[in-house]
């Protein structure tokens, strides 16, 4: 005879109800939480809002979620503090376009965070590792510039920062150098707040591990300072007055294509309203015209009332005119092109565009992506890239050119300065964008270059915002959004070369290397560890 045992609850042992669990569960959620909330604070602190002081807490916050967690929660909550970041950086992406574009890119650049931060929360576990992360962050920002189809450098930390008390380090380091202090101060805020705590509870001052905490919390500050007589506006080689036209387009979005005439039509009034402007005093009369990408998109080589069109408006102002057109080779590929256009010869020289835009100026892998958007066939015939750097005479000044996207490459604005450029040119076409916040990220890149190389820049923009920027990265001038305007201005010109000019590639370098250090001594501390068990 069997018996049956009915189980009896124990009184003194609680019952498992749904708020105990939920008590168990919330501490599982802080961290992703918190992951995402970092990354958002990333997002905000890039233009154009004024809130670049916030990337130091996200970078805090960051710290934080990754330290001392193994390589499978490091990506997973790498990719939640990616997502954060970018998927609202990136919403322009898809402002005509749809959400594929947008999310598909925004995810493969959260995945490159996501694999940045398995190196984070590895070399947390090391003494001084704000130091170690920081230079891992700027490594894959590195690699995320150029790789896949060229890289993508939007989202680079440096970008954000041209309202920042660290912007002159851009001219020490370039982008690279000012990235790694910005987030090596953001994790140095994390462990100065971790051994603050620990004294709280224990009461111990381990004076080394507290003096690298301050360390990496004011050497990035007190460096930002001690680089500030970099940053320079005095005119060195004179002046040059500048005009930057914006013709706008007839309407919003990609269709705007479909009106290439309206949009040369714009540009011609306005040059031509200009020079009537000059003609009655109201304005200087400038030593330069500069026009926007894509200001023509009728090639004027093929078309002879485009052709006609343009040297009308050049002959009307008089001097040497920049003109961005598309021009149609009869074999080949399209060129995106910057055209050198004379008042008595015509069209004189050219600088064709180096980094072209996958996705928008030509489609890799065509037939796969059409899988997923249609808006591929938009782009019918692709673009090709340039091969030599663009640096344009124009009445005595040297005109370096960087066309829209490029302008994010540290390596097409370096180009031209080294080829003696004293002025920095970015004709750019953000119509397509809408009225997002993408113009005004890249304005922000503009700002940085001119620090970073102690150039004046100028941005003629077919739609906004158009601007004038000094060396010190101020704006001087600027458009409104859609709004046909003409800016002229008196520039400095400067030919001296700054640390950062210099050395190129090299900050960049030194600090790949040291973030493959860190993490080769993880990898060899971890085997040992192994070993020894």
């Amino acid at each position: 005879m069997s018996a049956t045992i009915t189980p009896v609850d124990d009184p003194q042992r609680p019952a498992s109800t749904p708020t105990s669990r939920g008590r168990r569960v919330m501490p599982r959620l802080v961290r992703p939480a918190a992951a995402v909330i970092s990354g958002v604070l990333l997002y905000l602190s890039f233009p154009p809002r004024p809130l670049w002081w916030l990337v130091l807490p996200g970078f805090a916050l960051l710290g934080w979620v990754l330290h001392e967690r193994g390589l499978r929660a490091g990506f997973g909550l790498g990719l939640l503090a990616g997502l954060g970041f970018m998927l609202p950086l990136l919403h322009w992406t898809g402002e005509e376009v749809g959400p594929v574009p947008w999310l598909a890119l925004a995810t493969a650049e959260a995945l490159f965070i996501a694999v940045g931060c398995i190196g984070i929360a590895a070399v947390s576990r090391l003494a001084w590792w704000p130091v170690w992360a920081a230079a891992v962050w700027a490594l894959d920002e590195g690699v995320r510039a150029r790789v896949p189809f060229g890289g993508f450098p939007w989202g680079k930390i440096a970008f954000g920062q041209a309202d920042s008390v660290f912007l002159p380090l851009a001219a020490v380091g370039g982008t690279p150098l000012l990235s790694f202090a910005v987030v090596l101060c953001g994790f140095g805020l994390c462990e100065a707040v971790r051994r603050f705590r620990t004294y709280r509870s224990t009461g111990e001052v381990p004076l080394a591990a507290v003096a690298a905490a301050a360390a990496t919390v004011l050497v990035p500050v007190a460096a930002a300072f001690a680089a500030l007589p970099l940053v320079d506006d005095s005119p060195e080689d004179g002046t040059a007055t500048v005009a930057a036209i914006q013709g706008n387009v007839p309407q919003l979005g990609l269709d705007f294509n479909a009106q290439r005439r309206a949009v040369l039509d714009n540009h011609v009034r306005r040059t031509e309203q200009l020079a009537q402007d000059v003609k009655a005093g109201k304005v200087p009369q400038p030593d330069f015209v500069l026009w926007p990408e894509n200001s023509s998109d009728l090639d004027p080589y093929r078309n002879a009332d485009a052709r006609i069109v343009i040297d009308d408006a050049v002959k009307a102002i008089g001097v040497p005119t920049v003109i961005g057109a598309v021009v149609e080779p009869d074999t080949g590929k399209l060129r995106n092109t910057l055209i050198q256009w004379d008042p008595k010869k015509g069209p004189v020289s050219t600088y064709d565009k180096r980094h072209i835009q996958p996705f928008g100026e030509y489609i890799p892998m065509r037939s796969f992506v059409r899988l997923f958007s249609s808006d591929v066939d938009r782009v019918r015939r692709d673009f090709g890239p340039g091969k030599q750097v663009g640096v344009f005479d124009l009445a005595g000044t040297n005109v370096g050119l960087v066309t829209c996207y490029e302008a994010a490459f540290d390596d097409a604005v370096r180009d031209t300065v080294e080829h003696g450029s004293q002025l920095i040119a970015v004709p750019s076409n953000n119509a397509t964008f809408g009225r997002s916040e993408m113009t005004y990220q890249q304005l922000a890149m503009s700002r940085v270059r001119a620090v970073e190389h102690s150039r004046s820049v100028v941005v003629p923009v077919t739609s906004g915002v158009s601007a004038v920027i000094r060396p010190d990265g101020t704006i001087v001038q600027q458009t409104k959004l859609f709004t046909a305007d003409a800016l002229v201005d008196k520039v400095p010109l400067r030919s001296s070369l700054t640390p950062a000019t210099r050395m190129g590639t090299l900050p960049e370098g030194v600090l790949a290397l040291i973030a493959v250090a860190g993490l080769g001594w993880v990898t060899v501390r971890s085997v040992r560890l192994r070993r020894s068990r």
